[in-house]
Parts: C-alpha cells; sequence; structure tokens
C-alpha cells in the first residue's frame, strides 16, 4: 500500500517539469537565483546502448547551449516503465521526452506501420535518405494529433529471427514457433504470414520467455540480442533482415509550446547532435555485437539469395492486406527515394 502511494506521489510530480535553484522567492521582492527546469526522457535500454548514447549527447548539448536553464535527465533502462507505459506517459506530460521505435507507436497512429513495413529499404543508406528528406520530416510531425512531436531519427538496425530449437533458412523452417514480438499489429500479422505464433511480450521478459519455454525465440538487431542477454538462451540466430524500425526523440506537444523559439531550435539542434552520436555508436555496436555473439558460440545462419527471397516472397502479401494498403502512395515514395 505504502509502495503504491509513493508511486502516485511521484506520477503526479512528474508531471511538471522540476524547477531547480528557485525554491521560495526571498522576501521584499529580492530576486530569485535563475530557475532551471529540468525535463525526464525515457528510454527503456542498459547503460551504455548506442540509444542511451544519443540521448545523453542531446542532454548535454541542450544544458551546454542554455547555460543550464534546461537539463534533461535520461531515465534508461525502463526505469519509468515500459514502452507502452511510458509512451502514455509522455502523452499526458508526466514524462517530457521518449525515445522509442515505430512498432509500439503504431497502435495510437497506424501511419507509423509505413516504414516498419518488411523488407521495405533497400540498405541503411536508402532508409537515411528517407528518414533526413521530405517523408521523415511528414512522419515526425504526424503524431501531434496524439500530444507528441517527433524530434530526429534515431538508427536501430535491422530486425532478425533468433531461437532456442532449431536453425531457419527459410520461412517453412518458422512453422508452429512462438516467437516474442512488440505489442503491434503489423508484427502479429508478419509472424503469422510467415508460419509462426506471435507472441505479444514486454521487452523485459524476453529472456525467461525463452528460458523458461513460454516462447520459442524473438525477432531483434544484433545489439538487443547482445545486451538483452538473449544470446544466453537463444543459440540460434538467422541474419535475414526482414525489417527496419528506425526510432525517434519524441516530445509532449505542450512541453514543446512552452518553449521560446530559441529554446526550440537549441532542443532540435541538440537532438540532431543526440542522432549523430547515436548513428555512429550503432554503426560500432553491430560490429562489437556480431563478433560477441560468434565468440559465445551462437549458431549465425546467413542466407543464401534464394532463402532470403523466399522470406520477400511470404511476406510481400502483406503489403496487399487492408491495414496497409492505404498507405500504398507514401510506400511508394519511399521506394522511389534515390
Amino acid at each position: 500500500m505504502k509502495k503504491s502511494i509513493v508511486l502516485a506521489i511521484a506520477l503526479v510530480m512528474a508531471a511538471l517539469p522540476v524547477f531547480a535553484g528557485g525554491g521560495q522567492q526571498p522576501a521584499g521582492g529580492a530576486s530569485a537565483a535563475p530557475k532551471t527546469r529540468v525535463f525526464r526522457l525515457a528510454d527503456n535500454q542498459p547503460d551504455g546502448y548506442p540509444t542511451v548514447l544519443g540521448d545523453l549527447a542531446m542532454a548535454k548539448y541542450v544544458e551546454e547551449k542554455t547555460g543550464g536553464a534546461i537539463k534533461i535527465e535520461v531515465y534508461n533502462n525502463s526505469m519509468l516503465g515500459d514502452e507502452k507505459t511510458t509512451i502514455e506517459q509522455t502523452q499526458t506530460g508526466d514524462i517530457h521526452f521518449i525515445r522509442v521505435g515505430l512498432n509500439p507507436l503504431s497502435s495510437i497512429n497506424p501511419l507509423m506501420n509505413t516504414l516498419a513495413m518488411p523488407f521495405l529499404f533497400r540498405d541503411r543508406a536508402h532508409m537515411f535518405k528517407v528518414l533526413d528528406g521530405p517523408i521523415g520530416e511528414e512522419l515526425l510531425g504526424s503524431l501531434q494529433k496524439q500530444n507528441l512531436l517527433g524530434l530526429c531519427w534515431f538508427d536501430a538496425g535491422f530486425r532478425n529471427f533468433y531461437n532456442a530449437r532449431k536453425e531457419i533458412h527459410t520461412p517453412a523452417d518458422m512453422t508452429g514457433l512462438k516467437i516474442r514480438v512488440q505489442e503491434s499489429a503489423l508484427m502479429m500479422d508478419m509472424i503469422k504470414f510467415l508460419g509462426a505464433a506471435p507472441t505479444p511480450m514486454a521487452y523485459g521478459e524476453v529472456y525467461p520467455g525463452i528460458q523458461n519455454g513460454i516462447i520459442d525465440g524473438a525477432e531483434n538487431n544484433w545489439p538487443s540480442y547482445i545486451t538483452a542477454g538473449h544470446y544466453e538462451v537463444a543459440k540460434f540466430f538467422t541474419v535475414d533482415g526482414h525489417m527496419s524500425s528506425p526510432e525517434m526523440i519524441l516530445i509532449n506537444v505542450g512541453v514543446w509550446n512552452s518553449l521560446s523559439d530559441a529554446e526550440k531550435k537549441i532542443i532540435k539542434d541538440g537532438a540532431a547532435e543526440g542522432a549523430r552520436v547515436e548513428r555512429a555508436a550503432w554503426l560500432e555496436a553491430e560490429q562489437k555485437y556480431e563478433q560477441q555473439a560468434r565468440d559465445a558460440g551462437s549458431t549465425i545462419t546467413e542466407l543464401t539469395p534464394e532463402q532470403h527471397k523466399l522470406f520477400e516472397d511470404a511476406l510481400a502479401p502483406l503489403y496487399q492486406q487492408p491495414a496497409y494498403s492505404s498507405y500504398a502512395d507514401l510506400i511508394k515514395r519511399v521506394r522511389e527515394t534515390n
């Protein structure tokens, strides 16, 4: 009971930026010390993860450029809750910034599914050509009706399947496997099209889920496979690159509107600096963690071009489903971007 009361108080206090250095106003109208506005940024990844490094780079930039007038505190490692919870809290303003991927955002704005469609991007260069251009800017602003505004795009690599039971060479090898997915209709549909059984589950529950046989495996990128320890319980990793789910830093719209034009520019520039740091760190992390997986004895399955095409063909009909075909024009623009 006492713990619940403390948590409730903490959530109420989080709803507003913290003002440091103000305290009570001095008597007689004496000038107070300059106030520092303290905002909170949520991230579900552990210390040292590329997205967390990007968050911290943004926070450092903003604090330096505002002379300490704005401070962003990074709460990573799911300290403020899982992705679904922290998205909701950022919408209400209980949290001020969040770093999050497209898939969990699709439940509040289905347009986010567009960039998460399987085998949409030709490669990383194509992806960032899209994200750093007009399409990416449109999507950053598309969540304002949900009280969120995108500030920048982070790299999240390409996602691959891994499991505890067997090597996967073709979609037929996935038949009957219970695969963890994020809480996203698109992700669930994709797994079904491949013949496996999708199992929505919080990120932090994946390790014990595989360990205890509740699920057979999951899908994610190299850094997550290692940093979450999934390689310890799911030794079979297939490099299929079925999708990329770029990530972004979002700000609560009310917080954004409370800023001056000069402060908005600093926040936006800070987000760009965070993205620069994160993208560089991501490339290094992919190489590092892939090698770590190999050194740890994981069975890494590299698909032949023919096998890869079997996955593409199996998921191609997904584009014709009513839930996703309505974004055909946007998908066409993405594919035509050079």
